[in-house]
C-alpha cells in the first residue's frame, strides 16, 4: 500500500528535500522551504495507457508559414509591446508590484477587446465581482460582452471557459488559481505549475488568448518556479514609481515581437492612459541652463526616448564620499565616477555624487554614460550644459567613447524634439547620420566631449 509522502519545497527555485532547510542549497533564498504532503494517488486502470501519437511529424517545407491573424489591441501602446497585437492562442504573464495598476490595465483591455475579439472573460481570485463592477464604472467602462466570475479552482475555470467559450481569458492571479486534489496550497510550485501549463493547454487547442496576472517577489521578478515564464509565450511587467504618475510596461520575453520593447502610460483618474510621446513628457519640465543636468537619448526596445539626467556633486562630510543612483546602475555609476577621477583629474573623491533620472525611469543600457558624466562635471565646475545638445554614447575605462546600436534612430528622435546638436562617439557609422538635419558631434574621448560640452571657466569645489 503506497504511504504519504512528505517532503519541503523551495518556493523560488523548486527544490525539494527531505528535511527542512532554512537555507535553499538551490538558489540560495532564505526561509522558502515549505512542507508539502503528497497523498498516494489511486491505482491506475487494469488498462495500459494507448501510447498511439497524437500528432504527425511533418516536414519543415510542408509548414505552413502564416502565422495567423492578430487581434488589433486599440490601446496603442500595448499593441506595441506585445508586437504588433494579441496573437490568437498566446499565453500572456504580466507581473508587477502590487497597486502599480496591473488590474486595471486588463481590465480597459478586456472592455475594447470585447468588441472586437468577441466575448471576455475575467477570471477573479483576489476581488468580488462588485468590487471589478464598482472599478469599471469609475473608469467609465460599460461593456456588454464581458463576462466577470470570481473563482480560484482550475477545474471550475474550464468549466466556465466551456460555457461561454471567449475569445481572450484573464486569470488574475495565477497564484490564487489551484488543481483540485493536489495537497500543496495554492500559490506553490506544484500549482502554479501545473495551473499554467494547464492553462497553456487551453490556449493552444482553442486559440483562446490568455493573460494571467503574476505576484512579484520582494526582489521584483514574478514570484513562482521560474519554469513559468518558459511556460508563457510573453512576459509583461509594468513598472514605475509608487510617488509618480507614469507606468512602463515592459516586455521582458515575446516569441511574437521584439522583446525589451517599453509601452509608456500615465495613471490618471480614468485609468491608465497612453502616452504617445513620452520624449516631450519626459523633459517637458526640464530647466534650462541649470547646472548638473544632460540629455541622454536612451533606446526602449525599437523605441528612442529622450531622458534628463541629473547629478550633483556636493562637499563631503564623511571619510567616505556618499554615491547615490536612482534610475540608472549603480556600478555604472562607480565606473563613470573613476574615469573622471582617473582621466580627467577631478576631485570626486571628497565628493558626495547623487545621480537622478526624471520621472522615476530607469536606464540599463549604457548608452547613457557620456549624459551622466557631462551632468556630473557640470555639476561640479558649476557650467550649464548647452540646452539644444544632447548625448549618446558608452564610456570606457580609458576614456574613450564607443558607439551604440541605432545611433541614427536616437539623432532623429532628438531632432524631432528641437535638439540642434547631437554629440555621438566619433566611431559612430557616418553614412547613417548623412540626412539628418541635426548637428553631429563627434568625439572621440571624454576629455573632447567636456570641453565642447561645458565651455568657460572652471571651478574645482562647487559653491557652499
Amino acid at each position: 500500500m503506497a504511504k504519504t509522502r512528505v517532503y519541503y519545497e523551495c518556493q523560488e527555485c523548486g527544490r525539494r528535500s527531505p528535511r527542512y532547510m532554512g537555507k535553499c542549497p538551490g538558489c540560495g533564498e532564505f526561509n522558502t522551504m515549505i512542507e508539502v504532503v503528497e497523498e498516494p494517488e489511486a491505482p491506475a486502470a487494469a488498462a495500459r495507457p494507448s501510447t498511439a501519437p497524437r500528432t504527425t511529424p511533418q516536414r519543415l517545407s510542408e509548414v505552413a508559414a502564416d502565422a495567423g491573424e492578430r487581434y488589433p489591441v486599440p490601446v496603442e501602446e500595448l499593441s506595441r509591446v506585445l508586437g504588433g497585437g494579441l496573437v490568437p492562442g498566446s499565453v500572456v504573464l504580466v507581473g508587477g508590484d502590487p497597486g502599480i495598476g496591473k488590474s486595471t490595465l486588463l481590465l480597459q483591455t478586456a472592455a475594447l477587446m470585447e468588441e472586437i475579439a468577441g466575448p471576455v472573460l475575467y477570471v477573479s481570485g483576489e476581488e468580488s465581482e462588485r468590487q471589478i463592477k464598482m472599478r469599471a464604472e469609475r473608469l467609465g467602462l460599460s461593456p456588454h460582452n464581458l463576462y466577470l466570475v470570481t473563482e480560484t479552482e482550475l477545474g471550475a475555470i474550464l468549466a466556465h471557459v466551456e460555457s461561454i467559450r471567449p475569445r481572450l481569458l484573464i486569470v488574475d492571479s495565477i497564484q490564487t488559481t489551484y488543481v483540485e486534489g493536489k495537497a500543496s496550497a495554492a500559490g506553490s510550485v506544484s500549482q502554479v505549475r501545473e495551473c499554467a501549463s494547464a492553462l497553456r493547454e487551453l490556449a493552444k487547442n482553442t486559440g483562446i488568448a490568455v493573460f494571467l496576472v503574476g505576484h512579484v517577489t520582494k526582489e521584483g521578478v514574478i514570484a513562482g518556479p521560474r519554469v513559468l515564464e518558459h511556460i508563457v509565450d510573453t512576459v509583461l511587467y509594468l513598472e514605475g514609481d509608487r510617488f509618480q504618475a507614469y507606468r512602463l510596461l515592459r516586455s521582458v520575453k515575446n516569441r511574437f515581437g521584439a522583446t525589451s520593447e517599453v509601452g509608456v502610460f500615465e495613471m490618471q483618474d480614468r485609468g491608465l492612459v497612453e502616452i504617445t510621446n513620452p520624449s516631450e513628457v519626459f523633459i517637458a519640465e526640464r530647466e534650462v541652463n541649470a547646472p548638473g543636468s544632460a540629455i541622454a537619448v536612451t533606446l526602449e526596445g525599437t523605441r528612442p526616448l529622450l531622458v534628463e539626467v541629473q547629478a550633483l556633486a556636493s562637499q563631503t562630510v564623511y571619510p567616505n564620499p556618499r554615491r547615490t543612483a536612482n534610475g540608472v546602475d549603480f556600478n555604472r555609476l562607480l565606473l563613470i565616477t573613476a574615469v573622471l577621477s582617473k582621466r580627467m583629474g577631478l576631485r570626486l573623491f571628497e565628493k558626495d555624487i547623487f545621480v537622478n533620472v526624471i520621472s522615476g525611469l530607469k536606464i540599463d543600457e549604457p548608452a547613457s554614460d557620456l549624459a551622466t558624466a557631462v551632468a556630473i562635471a557640470s555639476s561640479l565646475w558649476e557650467i550649464p550644459v548647452p540646452a539644444d545638445m544632447a548625448f549618446v554614447g558608452e564610456l570606457g575605462l580609458s576614456g574613450e567613447l564607443r558607439a551604440v546600436s541605432q545611433t541614427a534612430m536616437r539623432v532623429r528622435e532628438a531632432a524631432k524634439l528641437g535638439f540642434k546638436r547631437v554629440m555621438v562617439p566619433k566611431t559612430s557609422r557616418r553614412d547613417d547620420l548623412g540626412k539628418i538635419d541635426v548637428e553631429i558631434i563627434r568625439v572621440r574621448n571624454i576629455a573632447t566631449a567636456l570641453e565642447i560640452a561645458l565651455p568657460g571657466p572652471r571651478r574645482a569645489e562647487a559653491p557652499q
